[in-house]
Parts: structure tokens; sequence; C-alpha cells
């Protein structure tokens, strides 16, 4: 009965429905009970891209100090315990900026290359919780298009979040919580884009659907990102992801269409 009102009555406040989009996440893992096989196949697509993606990084960070002496020459002649302090602040806001890139490419890889294994994922969790008509296939190029959008907003938010970084005192600690407020944020809505978008929705009207369960839709991509910061995490959430993604989208919709209904004039 209280799942049944947390999906379709009037929503929490706003920091319970934030760890709701936590339960969200838990809730996608129910499937590995139900339907192993689909999970298993999940796995597949990640393992690759993460296993690429690892070894990218990996690369990238060991020439990490290199890289960030060459990009401060100017700071070449400042008081030595100067120079560290700046070189170490820039240095882990770029490796935050690193990691929402890191995660922003693997989610749009995962789902650009696994798109038909998770779609059986999202059908079974359609089919469990009532089906639907499916509208306009979105496409092969559409998919990479949003792929594409993706990792260039990575880009864009890893920027910000070394430019953060450099604040002194703060900007370590304020470019972390930011990068996990805002890679949780785009993660969740590309997450939820596939159920919606076979429902013949475009972006914007995707948007203002989950806007009204926005802090349940922050939730769950904050739950995922972190996840996905744990070694291997990406590989084993991601099927998981896939499911909860389309629960929370489901729910989103039906609160959506009540809310029209409510708010419809009657005569």
């Amino acid at each position: 009965m209280a799942r049944a009102r947390a999906a379709t009555g009037r929503p929490a406040g706003a920091v319970a429905e934030f760890f709701l989009g936590f339960a969200t996440l838990f809730r996608g893992f129910g499937l590995w009970r139900r339907r192993p096989d689909l999970m298993l196949l999940g796995l597949l697509p990640a393992a690759i891209v993460g296993a690429g993606l690892t070894a990218l990084l990996i690369l990238i960070l060991a020439g990490g100090d290199g890289f960030i002496g060459w990009a401060t020459p100017f700071a070449d002649d400042w008081d030595p315990a100067l120079r560290g302090l700046f070189r170490i602040a820039l240095a882990l806001g770029l490796l935050a900026g690193f990691l929402v890139i890191a995660v922003f490419a693997f989610t749009a890889l995962t789902l650009l290359v696994g798109d038909w294994f998770y779609e059986r994922i999202w059908r079974a969790i359609e089919d469990q919780l009532g089906g639907f008509v499916p509208a306009e296939e979105p496409g092969f190029w559409r998919a990479a298009g949003d792929a594409v959008r993706l990792v260039f907003r990575a880009i864009l938010t890893a920027l910000m979040l070394a430019l953060i970084g450099l604040i002194p005192v703060v900007g370590t600690v304020l470019a972390a919580v930011l990068g996990v407020l805002f890679a949780g944020r785009i993660l969740a809505l590309e997450l939820t884009a596939r159920p919606l978008e076979k429902r013949g929705m475009a972006r914007r009207q995707r948007l203002a659907v989950l806007r009204i369960r926005s802090p349940r839709v922050l939730g769950f991509g904050v739950a995922t990102y972190l996840c996905f910061l744990v070694p291997l995490g990406a590989v084993v959430v991601m099927p998981a992801a896939v499911a909860g993604a389309t629960v929370l989208a489901r729910e989103a919709l039906v609160q959506a269409e009540g809310t029209q209904a409510v708010a419809a004039p009657t005569g």
C-alpha cells in the first residue's frame, strides 16, 4: 500500500523523495531474482565498455602529474608550498571532472552498444508493471546523437568542476559535491530517456514529466553515480540501473497523467 501511494499519490517531502530515488535503484536489483538471465545479458555490454574506459582512464591518470606541471608553467616560480597546494587543488578538480566524463562516456557507450540487451530489460519491467503501447522507434542515429550530447555535457561539466576546484579552502569539496549532483541528474535523465521515448515523447516532454518527481530523479541518479564510482560497480549496476530507471519513468508518467487529470477543466 505504501509503495502504491509512493508511485501514484502525492509526493513525499523533498528529502524523503530524494532517498526514495535510492530505493528505486535497489528495486531495479530485484530483477536479478526474477530474471537473472536478462541481468546477466546486461552485464556483457557494460563489461566490454567498462574494460576499455578503465584502461583509458588509467593511462590518463598515470600522466596526470606531468600534465598538471605542463599546464601551469606560470606557477613554477611560486613559493613551493603555495605551488604544491595550487597544483593539488587543480589535480583534484580535474580528477572530479575526469570521473564525470568517464561515467557519462560509459553510460552513453553502454546504452548505445547494448541497446538490444537493455531493451529486453526495460520491456520485462514494463510487462511486469502492466505493459504499454509503443510509439515510433527513436532509431540508431537518434541514439548516437544522444550519446554524443551526453559526452559533450560531461566535458563541459568537467571543465566547470576543474575551475571550481581552484577556489581556496572549499573548492575541492565543492567540486566533488557538485560533481555528484550534476552527474547524478544528467545520468538519471539519460537512463529514463528510453522508456519515455518509446511512448513518443520528445526531450522537452520527458523533462516536463520527470520534473514532477525531481527530487526522486536526482536521488536515483546520485545513487547510480556513486555505485558507478566503485570498482566494477558500473558493470554490475548498469542492468539494475536500466530496470530502476524504467520503474522511475513509469511512476513519474503515472503521476504526471494524474496531475493533468486533476488540473483539467471539468466544464
